[in-house]
């Protein structure tokens, strides 16, 4: 790396299910890496060696602080970093408006601590021309000349929490800065990093390549679940039908229904991207119907389990639900915008006695109610009037799953082994 480019020192703004993998993929690289958090929990679980998300471990913590990593709540422990890399959460307003609350803060306190030639890039997801907008200016109102004295750019984040096929430095990196100059520093900060950059136009660009990527997902999806919900109507088995597909070897991607979308990236990426298109005067109708499709599904889920009990002689009302995972996806721990959240409310609503067991997932609470996980046992599954398999997590038990259940509605296809079986009924 040339004098021109070099970076020893590398912040990470933001510890949570980017900005840790990240930060630990930072210092295996050699980076001396500072991780800032305001969650002093954290900060103090980091400091004390321990993990808090399930993708990385205790001794990967342990390795990182042996190496120099150091975690805090301060941001003037930033002030002379050669990079710095902001993983802060960009939800959605309940108005369907993007927050970048985060990222403005966290711009707001570097503009008084960063050091001249300092490299800037965000790796949260925002919409079209916010690293400009929103970093880039503030920068430039408080004195610093973006692409001399201080770089900045945009790198989406890719992460794909619970994939053992690719780590974080595995899947390619895409940069694009708002000059040139900082263009090239971003890639000068994260080649060190990657397998492979992929260097865009521009901020703009690259911020654009992450919702292009989730918003074909969001479409697809909901592609898929309207097409599930045609096919149950035709007694049509969707699974089947999507694996026969499957076969041609072109022109063809399996998707795959579901309860609903979860996590923050699917619902809400494409959000961004139809907000701002309505800022340019245009209509993303594709964007908007795919979203309403998913958004209904558990709905859906509810209304085909609460038909199904009513076929037994069950009510709803007072009914014992059990529902099998809670998390967003298999095999972690997330429950970011999870579908099981939705069903639980509205099953609740309709009075129905709900419990839930997820291994990875303790406890889920919300503004209105707060559950436990339970143990998973013959007694309990014997106690319900139907079990709604919500997440397909890798260390449940299925086979007792449907030995010791009266009815059971598979939303992801988990029982697929055991169509045969009478009880089981899936989306």
């Amino acid at each position: 790396m040339s004098e021109k480019y070099k970076i020893d020192t590398v912040g990470v703004i933001g510890l949570g299910y980017v900005g840790l993998p990240l930060a630990l993929a930072l210092v295996k690289s050699g980076y001396d890496v500072i991780g800032v958090d305001i969650d002093e929990q954290r900060v103090n679980q980091l400091q004390n060696g321990s993990s808090y998300i399930g993708d990385i471990s205790d001794a990967e913590v342990s390795r990182a602080i042996e190496r120099g990593f150091e975690s805090t709540t301060e941001y003037n422990d930033l002030r002379q970093v050669d990079g710095v890399s902001i993983c802060v959460p960009t939800p959605l307003r309940k108005s369907g408006q993007p927050d970048v609350s985060y990222v403005v803060d966290a711009s707001e306190r570097l503009t008084s601590i960063l050091s001249e030639g300092c490299t800037v890039v965000l790796e949260s997801t925002v919409y079209p021309s916010a690293t400009e907008e929103v970093i880039a200016e503030q920068f430039e109102e408080n004195g610093w000349e973006v692409g001399k004295d201080v770089f900045v750019a945009f790198s989406p984040e890719r992460i794909d929490p619970g994939n053992e096929q690719y780590g974080v430095q595995d899947i390619p990196k895409v940069v694009g800065g708002v000059t040139e100059p900082c263009g090239d520093h971003a890639v000068a900060l994260y080649e060190p990093v990657f397998e492979e950059v992929v260097r865009v136009a521009s901020s703009s660009e690259a911020e654009f390549v992450k919702l292009l990527e989730n918003t074909f997902r969001g479409v697809n999806i909901g592609l898929i679940n309207e097409l599930a919900v045609t096919a149950n109507s035709m007694n049509i088995d969707i699974w089947d039908a999507i694996d026969a597909a499957a076969t041609k070897p072109f022109g063809y991607m399996p998707f795959y229904p579901g309860p609903g979308l979860g996590g923050h990236c699917i619902p809400i990426d494409p959000q961004y991207l139809s907000w701002k298109a309505k800022q340019h005067g245009l209509e993303t109708r594709f964007i908007d119907l795919a979203d309403r499709i998913n958004r209904q599904m558990p709905k859906h889920v509810v209304n085909e389990v609460t038909a199904l009990l009513n076929k037994n002689g069950l009510p709803v009302l007072d009914s014992e639900i059990l529902i099998l995972g809670a998390a967003y996806k298999a095999d972690v721990s997330d429950t970011r915008e999870s579908p099981a959240i939705d069903i639980i409310d509205l099953l609740q609503e309709r009075g129905a006695n709900i419990k839930y067991h997820d291994p990875h997932v303790d406890k889920i609470t919300t503004r209105e109610w707060r559950l436990e996980s339970i143990p998973l046992t013959t007694g309990l599954l014997q106690e319900q009037d139907c079990v709604i398999i919500v997440t397909n997590h890798s260390d449940i038990d299925l086979s007792i799953v449907v030995e010791c259940s009266s009815l059971i509605f598979d939303t992801r296809n988990a029982t697929g082994t055991f169509s045969e079986q009478s009880h089981i009924y899936r989306i």
